[in-house]
């Protein structure tokens, strides 16, 4: 049986860190570096990114997000790179996962600057695409990690608190996701079983949560990084990242990709929706009332969806939940790697059964 774990080849994690940038790139490249940058990120830091750049006569191109991860957008900055020879992604997970799509095309690499917490993408192998109405379309495998992965807290801290709440929905998959992986047998991201390191990881990281979560959200709430906040950040961003890569995937990010199809869901964001897929993975598990009591009290407290009026689905019928559970039961999706048969049938009950506990 092979085992695999995978990570990526530096993770840097302070306050101050896009001021380096320039400092950081020397280390990968020296023909020029090939910026994608969120919108916000573009109008509310573009001097700051650029400074370190032009301080020492840096060659760099910047160009702004154009909003979803579709092969169009892809191919579009594909074709603007001329001689630059390092792909810098800034800003959040659809930015960074159309920057690795780019650089794995190009064939150089890539350097990720999430500027929120908000999901565990940034050091993963892997970019999500999707269609350009927002509806997920497949997973992209990549050939390596990225070569650095750069956050900056003090810019996490400043941002929408509801993005460090995503990000640890998103978190919170990790491990539920993992030990249903490990029973299975299922193979990882990673390509292989699950190590002993991304269990290790994975438990730390929902541990982490727990402990942590209220506190760095209340922190974020006032823009201040305290150490709640940085370690909730190395939980959302590399525990989670790792957990997930080399640990696997199975029902709560199915579910989620089975919710874009509802277009009633689109406002919300990725960890939100993996948060109530967690739920209902729980319940297909048929996990304590205890254990699931637990994960919903942490919801409610972080902000997180827990029933199907958060996720605004309460009026949604049958027919189109049905939809949305049978997309995440797809072919190339990862609802097959748990470690029992799931259908669509059961995947609906499972929803709904978790909007009623998540609801009293």
């Amino acid at each position: 049986m092979r085992k695999i774990i995978t990570s990526p080849g530096s993770y840097i994690q302070g306050k101050g860190e896009l001021k380096n940038l320039s400092e950081h790139y020397k280390k990968l490249g020296q023909k020029g570096a090939y910026m994608i940058v969120d919108k916000f990120i573009y109008e509310t830091y573009h001097d700051e990114i650029v400074k370190s750049f032009e301080d020492i006569q840096m060659p760099y191109q910047i160009s702004v997000f154009g909003g979803e991860c579709s092969k169009k957008e892809i191919e579009h900055h594909g074709s603007r790179l001329a001689e630059c020879d390092v792909v810098i992604g800034i800003g959040g997970g659809k930015t960074l996962d159309a920057s690795k799509a780019v650089s794995y095309y190009a064939h150089i690499p890539v350097m990720i600057v999430p500027t929120a917490a908000s999901t565990d993408a940034p050091c993963s192998r892997l970019s999500v695409i999707y269609k350009e109405n927002g509806e997920f379309e497949s997973y992209l495998p990549l050939t390596s990690n990225p070569e650095m992965v750069i956050m900056d807290t003090e810019v996490i801290a400043k941002a929408p608190v509801r993005f460090l709440a995503a990000g640890i929905g998103d978190a919170l998959a990790t491990y539920y996701e993992a030990a249903a992986c490990e029973k299975a047998g299922a193979v990882s991201m990673a390509g292989g079983h699950v190590t002993k390191a991304a269990m290790a990881l994975a438990e730390l990281c929902r541990n982490t949560l727990f402990e942590e979560g209220l506190k760095a959200k209340l922190a974020v709430e006032a823009k201040i990084c305290t150490q709640a906040v940085e370690n909730i950040v190395e939980a959302n961003t590399y525990l989670s990242g790792i957990g997930f890569e080399s640990g696997g995937l199975s029902a709560s990010h199915a579910v989620h990709n089975g919710l874009t199809v509802l277009e009633e869901c689109h406002h919300m964001l990725h960890g939100e929706k993996v948060a109530f897929g967690t739920l209902t993975q729980m319940v297909l598990e048929n996990r304590p009332l205890e254990e699931l009591q637990k994960v919903i009290r942490f919801c409610k407290e972080i902000g997180l969806p827990t029933n199907f009026k958060d996720l605004g689905i309460d009026q949604v019928g049958d027919e189109k939940l049905l939809a949305a559970a049978t997309a995440s039961c797809g072919e190339n999706d990862t609802m097959g790697n748990m470690p029992f048969e799931v259908t669509p049938e059961d995947v609906l009950a499972a929803m709904k059964a978790a909007d009623r506990l998540g609801s009293m």
